[in-house]
């Protein structure tokens, strides 16, 4: 970026700009902004006089006011950010960083927390249903033993496959086609 002449007066009149903008004086002229100890790497100090008096200097709340109110237009002018435009003594326009109402922590605590309500929740409902399910068998087999269609083993405290008497139980496996008795 190379700062000549044209640029100087390119911001001697966004400065002017932004005073008149401010204070509603339609006498800044640019040859009220004043650059002084202008560096090669584009850092200088400026002031800004009052034409009406033209020898007092606008007060520097006034210029700072200006430029905070104009501050958009004047790094738009030179196409630069507040991060490269930087004017001492005046905060930067920038937003300062988002923080959430709440902490990080306690998102994710709580996030946490509700996976294991939840799981706790499943765990209930499924052994609800399953005492349920095992109830209903219970009577319907009770119903059945009741009627004498149903006899229940038991070996080893386990009861073992229920046998219908009146049909009997037929093992496939010993079974043939159409063989009742083994040939010798």
């Amino acid at each position: 970026y190379t700062w000549d002449a044209n640029e100087e007066y390119l911001f001697k009149a966004m400065m002017a700009f932004a005073i008149r903008k401010y204070s509603r004086k339609r006498t800044t002229q640019i040859s009220n902004v004043l650059l002084c100890n202008v560096t090669d790497r584009v850092s200088f100090w400026f002031v800004v006089t009052d034409s009406s008096k033209n020898v007092t200097t606008v007060p520097g709340s006034e210029v700072e006011a200006a430029i905070r109110m104009n501050r958009h237009r004047i790094s738009s002018a030179f196409l630069l950010s507040d991060k490269t435009l930087q004017f001492l003594k005046i905060t930067s326009t920038l937003s300062p960083p988002v923080e959430p109402s709440t902490p990080v922590w306690l998102i994710v605590f709580g996030v946490v927390l509700c996976l294991i309500v939840a799981g706790i929740v499943l765990l209930v409902v499924a052994g609800i249903q399953q005492r349920k399910k095992k109830n209903k068998e219970s009577t319907e087999r009770e119903n059945l033993e009741e009627k004498g269609e149903l006899t229940v083993t038991v070996e080893n405290g386990i009861p073992c496959e229920a046998l219908d008497l009146k049909t009997g139980h037929v093992n496939g496996v010993f079974a043939a086609d159409d063989e009742r008795f083994t040939s010798l």
